[in-house]
């Protein structure tokens, strides 16, 4: 039994296992390894993706799901409390809460896993994802170079931990005062594209827009990075703020087919750390 709280939980050799059993699941195998278990999430009414992938990946495994709003996780009873009980129904838990802390003083008590499916500042099980479906489009994606352009958060951050576990160069671009710590940082957007292969962007909130203005990802940015080089946005993003239109209706947008092993690999998650990680 293994949880998922930080990407670096997982050593490389555990990520390439993870890929494994992901492929293995797209051949058929691992069917009922759910049945007669049941997972618990904890999900917030706007997750769309994450929630869908994670309910129907353990509905094709054969296991039960039980749903709570992440806000159940905040009554006065103590988290040893909750977790002490649910040890004796549960097979596993995953999680969607703001603060790391929590998940990680759920670890402390559970004798189940408990999966990261995202705090405020990382999100695990994106990063595989993603990192999978580069594997399947990239010879070797850790040799490509990658830019986050976006302020410092949870996507952000989920990059850095990818790069530091993979092995890949990761470089940010922002405006002064959202800066990563541990990347190299560009200001300029234009200098900074040349070079890379692997674009990355994040949402932007309001009082970030006006800030950003410069560092939106267009076509013509696009077209001064390297050769075959790609657009990945996090999804959810919006035309005209982060990214242009057209940018995202040209040849380097990844498209919604690049987030779509994201069910195959949160399986793939459940399954390792069940069972495989010991």
């Amino acid at each position: 039994m293994k949880h998922l709280i930080r990407l670096r939980d997982y050593s490389k050799d555990d990520i390439k296992e993870i890929f494994h059993i992901a492929d293995e699941i797209q051949k058929g195998k691992y069917k009922d390894f759910l049945k007669g278990k049941t997972i618990i999430m904890f999900f917030p009414e706007s997750s769309i993706r994450t929630r869908v992938t994670f309910e129907k990946g353990i509905y094709l495994l054969g296991g039960q799901s039980i749903l709570f709003p992440p806000e159940t996780l905040d009554k006065k009873e103590e988290i040893k409390d909750v977790i002490g009980y649910l040890n004796n129904w549960a097979d596993g838990i995953i999680v969607r809460y703001k603060d790391i802390a929590m998940l990680e003083n759920m670890t402390k008590y559970a004798n189940m896993p408990i999966i990261n499916a995202m705090t405020d500042i990382n999100h695990p099980c994106e990063m595989l994802a993603d990192m999978y479906s580069l594997s399947k489009m990239r010879e070797d994606f850790t040799k490509d170079k990658y830019l986050f352009v976006g302020a410092s958060g949870n996507i952000g951050l989920a990059w850095k931990e990818a790069s530091e576990c993979m092995g890949f160069s990761l470089e940010q671009c922002c405006p002064a005062g959202y800066e990563m710590s541990g990347v190299t940082i560009q200001y300029n957007l234009d200098e900074a594209i040349r070079g890379k292969d692997i674009i990355c962007t994040d949402s932007l909130g309001k009082d970030k827009l006006k800030d950003f203005a410069d560092y939106q990802v267009t076509y013509q940015r696009m077209e001064c990075a390297n050769e075959n080089a790609i657009l990945n946005p996090c999804p959810p993003f919006y035309r005209g703020e982060e990214v242009s239109e057209d940018v995202i209706d040209s040849k380097y947008f990844v498209g919604y087919d690049f987030k779509k092993y994201l069910l195959e690999i949160q399986q793939a998650v459940i399954i390792f750390n069940m069972i495989l990680g010991n």
